[in-house]
């Protein structure tokens, strides 16, 4: 796995990352190179997970020797609330918590309320379900406003060597309807589809949705990190997704709800709700990406292929001072240029880059 840290050093004395030079006025989010604001910062708060997913933690490189962080290592609820304070100042509006498994973290709701209290943010939280039957109401008392479920097929047998952990479908799909209930809605149901593995079960994931008042999105399998043997030829494009339910189930499109929206949104024409396709690999939107994410011990990367990360930890445990930590933020955005998806090749595919277990995707 890739995990090269770019230091940040004491910017009062090193060079590292410049001081930024506030290039816009009082409360517009922060513009990259390519003019991308920021306002989505993803959150992984820890690197464990209950599932062995072959395009994420495959069990031939994440077995039970495989070490995970050690607690020290790992952002304390206060460092991470104290970052979040300083990217909403840059005009960051919502925030996801991710993992590994985000529900696996020790008092996950206590977070929730310390960044619920900052205000002003959307707070969403990534999940593969497995523990949110018991915790969904909590969360939602605790101030989370929604969840995406990791779901990647109805079928036992092909969700269960997905997750290669032996995990039923049945107790997703009550995680779902308890998130649901306690009012974390609409929920959003994600399905990376992976051709020759599951993409058999993309319309009757489709059927089994529609009405539900959920959101079905289909992702395309990427080439995120550099253990899930990922090959274009694996790749069923999003417009292929579209063609298929739509030829049982007629579809048009709908405009996006805000600028910089990953998914393209579709509904039914019969007014049975909506879904939405993920299409990283084959119609890029690098241009409109504004997002950042935090990895579980404070390195921050500016892209979900980077293969290095700015190491923010050092700065929280090294004394420096909300200015200066606000100014490091500043000027590694300003200073984005990511585009990955728009020059992927079969090459760049090969290259070092993180898990998408280990920065939350």
């Amino acid at each position: 796995m890739s995990n090269r840290v770019i230091p940040i050093r004491d910017i009062r004395r090193d060079k590292t990352i410049p001081r930024a030079r506030v290039l816009r006025a009082p409360g517009e989010p922060l513009r990259d190179t390519r003019q991308r604001r920021l306002h989505d910062l993803r959150i992984s708060v820890t690197d464990r997970c209950n599932f062995r997913c072959t395009y994420c933690m495959p069990k031939e490189v994440f077995g039970k020797d495989h070490p995970f962080l050690p607690h020290s290592e790992v952002l304390t609820f206060e460092e991470i609330v104290r970052l979040a304070r300083l990217f909403k100042q840059h005009g960051v509006r919502k925030i996801r918590l991710t993992g590994g498994e985000p529900l696996l973290r020790r008092n996950i709701e206590r977070l929730i309320e310390m960044l619920a209290d900052i205000g002003g943010l959307e707070l969403t939280l990534t999940t593969n379900g497995s523990l949110l039957a018991r915790k969904a109401r909590a969360l939602k008392d605790a101030g989370l406003d929604r969840v995406t479920v990791s779901l990647d097929s109805l079928d036992d047998a092909v969700f269960q060597a997905i997750n290669d952990v032996e995990f039923p479908v049945a107790k997703v799909l009550e995680g779902i309807e308890a998130a649901a209930a306690a009012g974390l809605t609409p929920v959003k149901i994600n399905m990376v589809v992976k051709r020759g593995v599951n993409d058999h079960c993309i319309v009757d994931m489709a059927r089994r949705f529609k009405g539900s008042g959920h959101i079905l999105r289909f992702i395309e399998f990427m080439d995120v990190g550099a253990t899930n043997g990922w090959r274009m030829d694996d790749v069923v494009p999003s417009a292929e997704v579209i063609r298929r339910i739509d030829a049982e189930m007629p579809l048009e499109p709908i405009d996006p709800n805000y600028e910089g929206e990953v998914a393209q949104r579709w509904r039914y024409r019969d007014g049975g709700g909506e879904i939405g396709v993920i299409s990283s690999v084959t119609q890029a939107f690098c241009g409109t990406c504004t997002r950042a994410r935090l990895s579980t011990e404070g390195k921050l990367y500016t892209c979900l292929f980077a293969s290095a990360g700015y190491d923010f930890r050092a700065l929280l445990r090294g004394g420096a001072s909300d200015e200066e930590i606000a100014d490091a933020i500043a000027a590694i955005w300003q200073a984005r240029s990511d585009r990955y998806s728009e020059i992927r090749t079969k090459e760049t595919a090969r290259m070092q880059k993180i898990e998408m277990s280990y920065i939350g995707g």
